[in-house]
């Protein structure tokens, strides 16, 4: 890893966390993540600026739902630290914020204990943890938040490594049910119905670098609807990264490949 603090040996296949590293422009991953993630943006040049927008409209949602009141966000999948991460964002905005952040690499949540650090104000805990095991989660992450009161849940570019014979929309409904009511699901997913042959390829590239748990499956506009089912749907509905909302100065670009919304619990 070019993070010389770290002395694991390289790993033999890609990590989602450390394929994304390297898509943001960071320097914590392996060559086996760099290879993984050069062959697949090569195949779909809109990778890169797929996830930065991505980051982009993390940043959009957080801000938003401090405006409605939200004080607690679970950011599940978290990755590398990057810029402008969930925490960062909300207590700029409300210094109170409480965020628990959960990834299932040890690496990772090495990288968020050192430097996801919050402000005297706020709090942020981090909990290692696979996106399938909703109790080990939502027990964990009770010791900081109050799930009585609305939370952020943020599942931003993670369900795709759920197989649908593993269900995600089940998995997404059992976090939903033990939130409060007022909690919002933030939601992005790779697209198949959006430049679909590049999509598709790029895909079938990083998944054959990849470990056989973090293979990625895109998904059309239909199925990413199905995790709101239930959800209040706020405006402009589900749409590509860059219609979320946009700033004055946020250029539209539909050719990026990943559906985006958020939806209200009643």
């Amino acid at each position: 890893m070019n993070d010389h603090t770290l002395s694991a040996p390289p790993p033999a296949a890609a990590h989602p966390a450390r394929v994304y590293n390297v898509w943001l422009g960071g320097k914590d991953h392996y060559p086996v993540d760099q290879e993984a993630a050069e062959l697949a943006a090569a195949a779909n040049p809109t990778i890169v600026p797929s996830v930065r927008a991505n980051r982009a409209f993390l940043g959009r949602t957080v801000r938003h739902l401090t405006e409605l009141g939200v004080r607690q966000f679970l950011d599940i999948g978290t990755g590398i630290p990057a810029a402008a991460n969930t925490h960062e964002v909300a207590q700029k905005a409300a210094p109170e914020s409480r965020v628990v952040y959960v990834d299932n690499d040890p690496i990772v949540l090495s990288h968020a204990r050192a430097l996801l650090v919050s402000g005297p104000e706020g709090q942020t805990d981090y909990v290692q943890a696979d996106v399938r095991d909703v109790d080990t989660i939502l027990e964990a992450a009770s010791g900081k938040l109050d799930l009585n009161q609305p939370v952020g849940l943020m599942l931003v570019a993670i369900l795709q490594y759920i197989k649908d014979s593993e269900d995600p929309w089940d998995i997404t409904r059992r976090l939903l049910d033990r939130l409060a009511p007022g909690s919002h699901l933030v939601l992005s997913h790779p697209a198949a119905d959006v430049t679909a042959p590049e999509v598709a390829e790029s895909m079938r590239i990083y998944n054959e670098r990849a470990a056989g748990h973090a293979s990625a499956t895109p998904r059309t506009e239909a199925e990413v609807h199905r995790f709101l089912d239930g959800l209040e749907i706020l405006e402009p509905g589900v749409v590509t990264l860059t219609r979320w909302r946009p700033g004055p100065s946020d250029a539209p670009d539909d050719s990026l490949p990943m559906w985006c919304a958020v939806g209200r619990k009643a």
